[in-house]
């Protein structure tokens, strides 16, 4: 991340706040607000959060216990403790700094190994052991409506005006006329730390996506969610509403979190520290990028709880929205669900578009690790590349758990998930989102209603 700041540049520049915040289950943010002269000893002691954040659902109800948070544990706290490498200006807001923080347990300061980011350091971790480290780059596409969060849902958001009322993918001029809005993201973007790469204009109605620079897993996913927090607060401020819904239109295109994914040897430098490159094998693609993805398509099923974690997520992955397709990859092919790129050595990754707007980014990339190193120790081939449509390849349709109740289930019997992540993270989100598909069993949905009130 850069332009981190200094707690001397916190102290002696113009700043009242700083948020310690860590990401929950959800990839949300949770956390505390502290006067500056304060962060100092906080960053010793910590700050006390309820473990019910680990315990409630996306609209904060407590509907399943897990052995970490439940009514039996008492509900007691756990220790944010902040990670100073990651104190920044909040600069979409007056005044403020924010830090992102470590949980840890108030009695004994070890890690809670259910977290989020604590999961995604076990499997940089794991990587390293193998002498490799990943270079990791989020695609973040959301919708932009011109009402603000209350009057959306005051209407039950039902009543939605997108940003862009024609589609406008790599259009200029229907571009323009939303450029005062998205040159104060980027701008405020940038100077809090997060690297703004480009940003267009997309194809749905009222869809956006701004890419940053790729870098370390960990500091992309930190990034990921700070980026999410500040396109929701400065489209507040412009009393518009943003969504990371997946499909938030049935008849519109999904938002997709690619992932974009390339390997290094921490042992060499140069073009030969880029394993995923190879001088002579056809289109450069060596032996690991192979395993790599082999590795990436035999895990998914196992991982789609993480890579599609809502009802909607299914609205896009089940639809022709270029939301992969199975266990298929090819080069430079949109259709796919492994998409090979780069023309050199440096630019060589592998683009994962399975993942929706909606992932918890350390979530998704610690999966993505963990089948980066199956793919290699077990020398997981990928199959042929498929050539041409990869939505014709009609064998590929059942490869992949299609609803979140068919992903939970995968992901609570996976020796998988198991092995790389251990009982409690299994139990943890697999309770977690079985608990989120039964909710949505007991749900009336406006389509039921629509299609059965009169008609039966």
């Amino acid at each position: 991340m850069r332009n981190v700041l200094s707690m001397q540049d916190l102290l002696n520049k113009d700043f009242d706040t700083v948020i310690v915040a860590a990401p929950d289950m959800h990839g949300r943010l949770i956390g505390k607000r502290l006067a500056p002269k304060r962060l100092a000893e906080f960053a010793e002691r910590g700050v006390a959060v309820s473990a019910c954040t680990f315990g409630w659902d996306l609209p904060q109800n407590i509907g399943y216990e897990s052995a970490y948070a439940g009514w039996h544990t008492g509900w007691r706290d756990f220790l944010l403790i902040p990670d100073m490498s990651t104190l920044v200006n909040a600069a979409w807001l007056d005044g403020t700094a924010i830090v992102l923080a470590d949980i840890v347990e108030e009695h004994d300061r070890s890690p809670v190994e259910i977290t989020p980011r604590r999961i995604l350091q076990r499997q940089v971790e794991a990587l390293a052991e193998r002498g490799l480290a990943a270079g990791v780059g989020t695609e973040l596409e959301f919708h932009l409506y011109r009402e603000s969060y209350d009057q959306l849902r005051q209407a039950g958001y039902h009543t939605r005006t997108p940003s862009t009322l024609i589609h406008s993918d790599y259009t200029v001029q229907q571009v323009n006329t939303w450029e005062p809005f998205f040159r104060r993201l980027r701008k405020v973007l940038d100077e809090s730390g997060m690297n703004v790469e480009m940003s267009q204009g997309e194809w749905g109605l009222g869809q956006w996506e701004i890419n940053l620079t790729y870098g370390d897993a960990l500091d992309m996913a930190d990034r990921h969610v700070l980026f999410k927090l500040a396109v929701k607060d400065v489209a507040t401020q412009a009393g518009l509403s943003a969504t990371f819904l997946p499909k938030p239109q049935a008849d519109g295109v999904g938002s997709s979190g690619h992932i974009h994914l390339s390997l290094r040897d921490l042992a060499a430098s140069g073009s030969a520290a880029q394993v995923m490159w190879s001088d002579t094998q056809p289109h450069h693609i060596s032996n690991t990028m192979r395993q790599v993805m082999g590795g990436i398509l035999e895990t998914a099923p196992d991982l789609m709880a993480w890579y599609a974690p809502t009802i909607n997520a299914y609205r896009r992955t089940n639809s022709g929205d270029f939301a992969g397709h199975g266990a298929t990859w090819a080069v430079d092919n949109r259709t796919v669900s492994c998409r090979v790129l780069g023309s050199d050595p440096a630019s060589m990754r592998v683009e994962w578009r399975v993942p929706g707007a909606d992932i918890n980014p350390y979530l998704a990339i610690a999966g993505l690790l963990a089948a980066v190193g199956d793919g290699i120790e077990l020398d997981i081939d990928p199959g042929p590349e498929c050539k041409g449509d990869a939505y014709q390849v009609k064998s590929a349709t059942e490869q992949f758990p299609k609803n979140l109740g068919a992903a939970a289930e995968r992901f609570k019997s996976s020796e998988f998930i198991m092995r790389h992540f251990g009982p409690a993270v299994l139990e943890q989100y697999g309770s977690a989102a079985e608990w989120e598909w039964e909710c949505f069993q007991h749900a009336v949905t406006d389509w039921e209603l629509e299609r059965y009130f009169e008609n039966i």
